[in-house]
């Protein structure tokens, strides 16, 4: 069931449309001019708004003007009995979902209602999609450790400069990358994340550049490699310590002439991306192993930025368990559970050696394991089962 307004200076009209829309079960408000209209809309909300186009006092296209600046995700569907190309362009420029002349047409008016209300839970998944990777992506503390890292973003995030991210297992690499690419002048543009890791090194090479059809027995047809996907926006090579040294070198070229070439051609194609890694694993002892590219480490390095671990800023605890129960809860459908003093000077005491991967898991443990309130000795039987 929908929440309708209908906006129109003919009342006829106005419990016309009324009678169909209740008729299919749906709430609708009525209003006989364009200020009573914007002051209901001031005072609900509304899935959809059908909109008179000429009314005295205040028209349609104002109504609609004034609608899209204050709730743009409404949408507006305007009504006309003196329609005509023009104003129809004029409305759908202004931001109107639909335009329907008069006399309505009653299939017309019922698809378009579904397609309107289609786009309203669009947006709404998409809030809510948007939500939750912003609250995965928050960086937690105020400790000097972690204060250092946000002041050195606030500084390298609006420039062009490659960045390389340092740091032990799961102490939030990627949330850097994120954030450096989030306040950058590319952050309308894509994020790209390769875990060099994680891709065969025999693979390795077809992800970051693409590959041309017959490349190789699998490639059935063209496909285009990472660098290519991130044009215009910043690639982040994650894990690059366990990129193999046919990979660095090409990548090394890539950061050196601004191309790529694909796996099974010679053609050169121009890529503009930032280009951001992290490692964690120690770059200088790789150089000595032969294992790493002295060259393209100083490449990648033009900015270094240390992430520290869990340990080493264990002052942050009591604001990750809050931000980490208030998501676990949230996901398991619970009462935010609150965390005793108690429990937070025994989260304190851990070895966190999995740094703050391990720590939400822990986290999302005690939120399953524990009752309204997580105390100390949920925490000693619950954080290390083993």
């Amino acid at each position: 069931m929908a929440k309708i307004l209908i906006i129109d200076d003919e009342k006829s009209i106005r419990n016309t449309l009324k009678d169909i829309l209740t008729f299919e079960s749906h709430n609708v408000d009525l209003a006989e001019d364009g200020k009573t209209g914007l002051q209901l809309a001031s005072e609900n909300t509304y899935d959809i708004i059908f909109c008179d186009i000429k009314m005295p006092q205040m028209d349609g296209i104002e109504v609609l003007e004034s609608l899209h600046e204050t709730s743009p995700e409404i949408p507006v569907v305007m009504i006309s009995g003196h329609g005509n190309i023009e104003t129809a362009v004029e409305a759908i420029k202004k931001g109107a979902f639909d335009f329907i002349q008069k006399p309505l047409d009653l299939n017309r008016i019922m698809v378009t209602l579904k397609n309107a209300l289609e786009k309203s839970n669009l947006i709404v998944e998409t809030k809510t999609l948007k939500k939750k990777v912003n609250m995965r992506y928050q960086m937690i503390g105020e400790s000097a450790a972690i204060k250092k890292v946000k002041d050195m973003i606030e500084r390298v995030a609006p420039t062009d400069a490659r960045v390389l991210i340092t740091g032990e297992n799961g102490t939030g690499k990627e949330v850097v990358a994120r954030w450096l690419h989030d306040k950058s002048n590319r952050a309308q543009a894509p994020f790209i994340e390769v875990n060099c890791a994680a891709i065969p090194s025999e693979l390795i090479e077809s992800e970051l550049f693409g590959h041309e059809k017959g490349a190789f027995t699998s490639a059935i047809k063209q496909r285009k490699g990472k660098f290519e996907q991130a044009d215009g926006g910043t690639i982040f090579l994650d894990e690059i310590g366990d990129m193999s040294l046919s990979a660095q070198a090409k990548v090394l070229r890539a950061l050196q002439e601004n191309k790529i070439t694909r796996v099974g051609s010679d053609k050169d194609i121009d890529v503009n991306v930032r280009v951001i890694a992290a490692t964690n694993k120690n770059i200088a002892s790789e150089i000595e192993k032969n294992n790493f590219r002295e060259d393209l480490y100083h490449r990648l390095s033009v900015i270094l930025i240390h992430v520290p671990s869990l340990n080493n800023r264990k002052e942050d605890i009591p604001l990750l368990a809050e931000h980490f129960v208030a998501i676990s809860c949230e996901e398991q459908g619970v009462p935010v559970k609150k965390v005793s003093t108690g429990a937070i000077e025994e989260l304190k005491k851990i070895n966190w050696t999995g740094n703050i991967r391990e720590f939400r898991n822990v986290i999302e443990r005690l939120v399953i394991l524990c009752g309204s309130e997580i105390m100390a000795e949920d925490v000693i039987s619950y954080a290390r089962p083993l």
